[in-house]
């Protein structure tokens, strides 16, 4: 009987990210997600808005998954340097 192997989750398929400064009155979400659509393509989701409310989405399409990965982890970067917390990596 074949077992197919267990594959470790290397690199984030799933970020959500938060921005909270109570002086400006800022209360931000981010999430990004990679997902695979019904042609077989990686898809890279991102929702945004304020915490409490619908917020924004939009859809990348890429042509494999590595790519949606990388577009994930340069996303992840910029708004980390933009002041967002990582809420998946976060110790409270």
């Amino acid at each position: 009987m074949y077992h197919s192997p267990i594959q470790l989750d290397v690199f984030p398929t799933d970020v959500q990210m938060r921005r909270i400064d109570p002086a400006r009155n800022m209360r931000r979400f981010y999430r990004l997600k990679v997902q695979r659509d019904l042609f077989g393509r990686a898809s890279l989701v991102r929702e945004w808005g304020r915490i409490g409310l619908r917020g924004q989405m939009m859809v990348e399409t890429h042509p494999d998954e590595g790519k949606a990965i990388t577009a994930l982890l340069k996303l992840t970067a910029v708004k980390k340097r933009r002041g967002y917390v990582d809420l998946t990596k976060a110790v409270f």
